[in-house]
């Protein structure tokens, strides 16, 4: 079987879900394409651009499988995932060279799924559950030198936020239980895996209810300002629980986690409270805004006001002084006006992002803006606005990341820099990129017995310059996260 993800870190995380499964079920993995028998496409749907690459993907896909040799067995082709569960007719219909299609709850019945291809036919489960959560499936992790891992803890949303397809390509929220979490940390853990990502669709809407005595717990208050249009849920622990947990199974562990929703920050703060004070939850927030007009979040369903947004933003950065933001942000939903569009780029200057995530909305079947909404911004607007926030946000970018120049920053390397050999490239508390030379460093352990700094190790280096992305740096000693945060 041969594996391709597009989309989102939750796609990375079912991929490693769909290898444990078919791993179990006697299939081998290959890397590469000629050797597959079976390839499948772990998919995306939120934008049309993610769509148009599968699109482009089957028809490289048909040539090579016309190109098969007779004495092969017919190579299978699988597409997973949201585009499985968004256009599961279209793509059997239209692509006669898809024999599988499974949406992100049938994964468990992908070998059924298989061998019914196996005999010619087509076949698809694309059925939506209301429990599925995969908690007794540990993954098997595929990324990159095996630093880094994502752990998926809850799946679907439940926010109907009216441009946005998830809820009807990932089903209703569902969270997993916190012991089968913790299990799949601790093995990581043991593995050697320095820094987890905890994800979720909306990951402070977390409600474990697996455990009887917590099913009556009252539903946690909205941040000031912040509206829903669903019933508050009573019941199950809390995220802030679970990010407490988590963060207690290894002090040299990284923990980060997306995405999180503005609205579901409780005025109690406990779980910017627990960012502040543990040493391995990073003090990083992603703090999702979509636009900065008021009148465009009342359009998308956001929850909130461009003012409670604001006041949000200020009561994170007096709670954890110094902590990276990022965002997402969409240019030109419907009826988007110059003004609205003005008021975003001014949020973009007023909060001066980390990292920013920016699009150009492209309206999806099924979700409220189509059916109740205009896509009226013409194109070659959105693409001017897009490029004058990307801009705005960069130049914002450029000055925070500045401020870091002098100082010491504690980096997580990952491996060799991209663009040469001789540097190595990691990401420092507030996951910003930082390159430094590699070059032979102390440990602050054991001086006198240098040595070079492999992934996994945590590197404390000086920030030399700084672009909108990108920090540079020279390295100072080797040393590890915990010992990191008693010199501090």
């Amino acid at each position: 079987v041969y594996l391709e993800t597009y989309g989102c870190q939750m796609n990375v995380s079912d991929t490693e879900i769909v290898w444990a499964i078919l791993q179990k079920n006697g299939y081998a993995r290959t890397k590469e394409l000629g050797e597959a028998d079976v390839v499948l496409l772990v998919t995306c749907s939120v934008r049309e651009k993610a769509e148009q690459a599968i699109w482009n993907r089957l028809q490289h896909l048909k040539a090579l499988k016309a190109r098969r040799p007779q004495a092969r067995a017919p190579l299978r082709v699988g597409i997973l995932g949201c585009m499985a569960e968004r256009l599961k007719e279209e793509i059997l219909h239209r692509e006669k060279l898809v024999n599988v299609v499974a949406g992100p709850d049938a994964y468990r019945d992908l070998p059924r799924l298989l061998a019914v291809a196996e005999s010619g036919q087509q076949a698809a489960n694309v059925l939506l559950s209301l429990d599925e959560t995969y908690a007794d499936i540990l993954p098997v992790q595929t990324s990159a030198g095996g630093t880094t891992a994502f752990v998926s803890i809850m799946r679907g949303c439940d926010n109907m936020c009216s441009y946005c397809i998830v809820p009807f390509t990932r089903g209703r929220e569902r969270s997993r239980p916190i012991a089968s979490i913790l299990q799949e940390v601790r093995m990581l853990s043991d593995q050697g895996v320095k820094e987890v990502t905890l994800l979720g669709q909306n990951v402070n809407s977390f409600r474990d209810l697996s455990e009887v005595q917590f099913q009556s717990v009252a539903a946690p208050g909205l941040s000031r300002g912040f509206s829903t249009v669903y019933k508050a849920k009573v019941g199950g622990l809390r995220f802030s629980h679970l990010l407490d947990q988590v963060s207690r199974i290894d002090p040299d562990m990284r923990i980060r986690f997306t995405s999180p929703h503005p609205k579901d920050f409780p005025d109690e703060a406990s779980v910017l409270q627990l960012i502040q004070e543990r040493h391995n939850i990073c003090k990083q927030l992603h703090l999702p805004a979509q636009s900065g007009s008021t009148r465009v979040l009342e359009a998308m369903r956001r929850g909130y006001t461009r003012e409670a947004y604001l006041e949000l933003v200020h009561h994170v950065r007096d709670s954890i002084p110094g902590v990276s933001l990022s965002s997402d942000f969409i240019a030109g939903f419907c009826g988007e006006t110059e003004e609205d569009h003005l008021q975003t780029v001014s949020l973009l200057r007023e909060v001066r992002y980390n990292i920013g995530f920016l699009f150009a909305y492209s309206m999806r079947q099924k979700t409220r803006a189509h059916h109740r909404l205009q896509d009226d911004v013409p194109a070659d607007v959105k693409k001017r606005r897009l490029e004058q926030l990307i801009a705005t946000f960069r130049e914002e970018a450029a000055r925070a990341n500045a401020a870091l120049v002098g100082q010491a920053q504690l980096v997580l390397v990952e491996g060799p820099s991209k663009r040469s050999a001789s540097e190595l490239c990691g990401r420092n508390d507030g996951n910003i990129k930082v390159i430094f030379p590699d070059a032979e460093l102390e440990d602050a352990a054991e001086p006198g017995a240098p040595g070079r700094a492999q992934p996994g190790d945590y590197v404390m280096v000086k920030v030399t310059s700084a672009s909108s992305q990108t920090l540079r740096a020279v390295p100072l000693y080797r040393t590890t996260l915990s010992r990191a945060a008693a010199s501090h």
